[in-house]
């Protein structure tokens, strides 16, 4: 696909960004698998240098623990060579982690509607941060905060409720336009 062509000489990792449910890990694996970049899933990550589930992390050391732990394997991820890597929902909240994407990589937000939302979360009952209340009024709430920093992405697309490989391609034409008009952060040195 012509599209992919401009991406593929990427010299930075492309960061997905967004609440839970909103595609980062579905859409990022068939992302890479089109560019030929590796996949990472920065949870699966910081599961594996934990020796536990995120689940575990929260209930046993706490929020603040994992998100400690989260930022110190963001860092890592982003100093690999260029690849698609899948966030967690509050990875991108943390100052550091913004500077350290805006540093290596491009952020693009997959902003998806609360019903989207809903839909995906409900189907898996392993998301901590949804098991103190009502999964509506705690993504409204998540929505309300984290919304304004995700804002903060350089590209923003729509997630929807679309085959994935078409999502794939509504990526695709965002970070080529990106690239075309922000020619000189990709392809000079990086830091």
């Amino acid at each position: 696909m012509s599209s992919d062509k401009l991406v593929a000489r990427l010299d930075r990792s492309i960061v997905l960004v967004g609440l839970m449910g909103a595609g980062k890990s579905a859409v990022g694996r068939r992302l890479a698998a089109r560019l030929g970049l590796k996949f990472i899933d920065a949870d699966a990550e910081i599961e594996k240098a934990a020796g536990c589930s995120i689940a575990d992390i929260f209930e046993i050391h706490g929020e603040a623990a994992f998100r400690e732990g989260e930022r110190r394997v963001m860092a890592r991820l982003l100093k690999e060579p260029p690849h698609v890597l899948a966030t967690g929902g509050g990875a991108f909240m943390e100052e550091e982690t913004r500077e350290r994407v805006r540093e290596r990589g491009i952020s693009v937000w997959l902003r998806a509607d609360i019903e989207l939302l809903l839909s995906r979360v409900s189907r898996r009952d392993d998301r901590p941060l949804l098991k103190s209340g009502n999964k509506r009024e705690i993504l409204n709430q998540l929505i309300e905060q984290r919304h304004p920093i995700y804002a903060k992405a350089d590209i923003v697309v729509d997630s929807e409720d679309l085959p994935h490989d078409r999502m794939v391609d509504k990526i695709l034409a965002a970070l080529n336009s990106h690239l075309r008009s922000h020619a000189p952060l990709t392809h000079g040195s990086t830091g």
